[in-house]
């Protein structure tokens, strides 16, 4: 089981109580589990409060030996309520704060009520970006951990060749490669920010499947095995000539990467291998133009533009009527953190170590869905791959 080092906390509160020094916040109190677990090393149930100086509080209701540890922070302490938080700060000399930010974007509205009555007397703010601000660009030590997801999806993909066959069910190679993953070490969980989305290992489908839209704010959607999950891998079965999207998330010790690669048997119709090969195209242009201070709206639009020029325009990043505004989107501890490729980010630029999955896709429906998708860390000189599995449409 791996620790998150001391310095790696202390970097990243760092980080926090620098944005909160700009936003003017003297506290911020997080109370979501992957927002805990960067900051903390842990997810045990409980908040921390980080104030704008000093050292941080992690306060925790269940389990507070497992939280002792996991989490390297020098103040960690059990407590039954939210109600204690008043007196737990002032055990250790802190004022309750003026101005206090919280994670506005995924806290409960009844949670977040109850704390506005523990903090009556202060200004409440949503520090949500904040938080995402810092976690977007990533340390050394976390590109290492993602290297590891990265072998571990590239594992998963050498295993599709071996077992993909005609007539098993989309279910069935699902299995097998998650079976995969999880003797590699996946832990399981892929973690999603977004209100309601959800993703297990990935998406995994064949031929109109992986064509079929979903609620998912995503390119791709498929089946399902029913209605209450509504998206991934079905019972349909699997035969020649159609792609085989592998469409899978390396989760390693808490951090993740997303990788698409694209299966056939006995080959893909020709207009499908031109669109296959024009993503590729597409993600050629994007690392021709991905620098430091890229504005994110600006890579988006260029591709776009490029990927209408090359005669995909009402088929790019989804079917039509389904298609999504983005092109590539942050990833690290959940699957949808910042930077966004996407529409409208204009004035958000692309920053050292920044991570990102960037994942061109076409949509036919009826036929199919191809494309790519890698995950890159950001250096001075452009964009490095984490992902690394052969781009080459696999034919078997």
């Amino acid at each position: 089981m791996r620790i998150t080092p001391l310095a790696e906390l202390e970097r990243r509160i760092q980080s926090l109580q620098t944005q909160m020094a700009t936003a003017g916040l003297d506290a911020v109190l997080m109370m979501q589990n992957a927002d805990l677990f960067y900051f903390t090393g842990s997810i045990q149930q409980g908040a921390l409060f980080v104030p704008a100086a000093g050292e941080p509080i992690y306060m925790v209701r269940k389990d507070y030996t497992r939280a002792r540890m996991e989490c390297g922070l020098k103040e960690v302490v059990p407590f039954r309520s939210p109600k204690d938080i008043p007196g737990i700060l002032a055990d250790f000399s802190r004022q309750m704060p003026k101005r206090i930010g919280f994670e506005l974007d995924v806290l409960p509205v009844a949670i977040f009520q109850r704390l506005r009555k523990i903090f009556d007397a202060a200004e409440t703010s949503d520090a949500s970006h904040l938080i995402r601000t810092v976690r977007a660009v990533k340390s050394d030590y976390e590109i290492e951990i993602m290297k590891d997801a990265a072998l571990m999806v590239d594992r998963v993909c050498q295993r599709a060749k071996e077992v993909i066959r005609v007539g098993m069910t989309d279910l069935e190679l699902a299995a097998e490669l998650e079976f995969t993953a999880r003797k590699l070490g996946h832990q399981g969980i892929t973690r999603m920010r977004s209100f309601n989305s959800e993703l297990f290992y990935g998406h995994i489908f064949s031929g109109a499947d992986s064509a079929a839209p979903a609620f998912l704010d995503a390119p791709l959607g498929g089946i399902g095995v029913n209605p209450s999950i509504g998206q991934g891998a079905s019972y349909k079965r699997i035969e020649a000539n159609q792609p085989i999207i592998i469409d899978f998330a390396g989760a390693f010790d808490g951090y993740l990467v997303d990788q698409t690669r694209v299966f056939c048997i006995d080959g893909l119709p020709e207009p499908l291998v031109k669109a296959y090969d024009d993503m590729i195209a597409v993600e050629k242009r994007l690392k021709e133009l991905a620098r430091p201070g890229a504005a994110w709206g600006e890579l988006y639009d260029a591709c776009c533009a490029y990927a209408a020029e090359l005669g995909h325009k009402e088929h790019f990043m989804g079917a039509p009527g389904a298609q999504v505004s983005f092109i590539g989107h942050g990833i690290g501890v959940e699957i949808d953190e910042y930077p966004f490729i996407a529409r409208g980010f204009k004035d958000q630029v692309l920053e050292e170590k920044m991570t990102f999955a960037f994942e061109p896709k076409v949509v036919y429906p009826g036929i199919g869905a191809v494309g790519v998708e890698n995950t890159f860390w950001v250096a001075a000189d452009g964009l490095k791959h984490l992902t690394f599995t052969s781009e080459e449409l696999v034919i078997l």
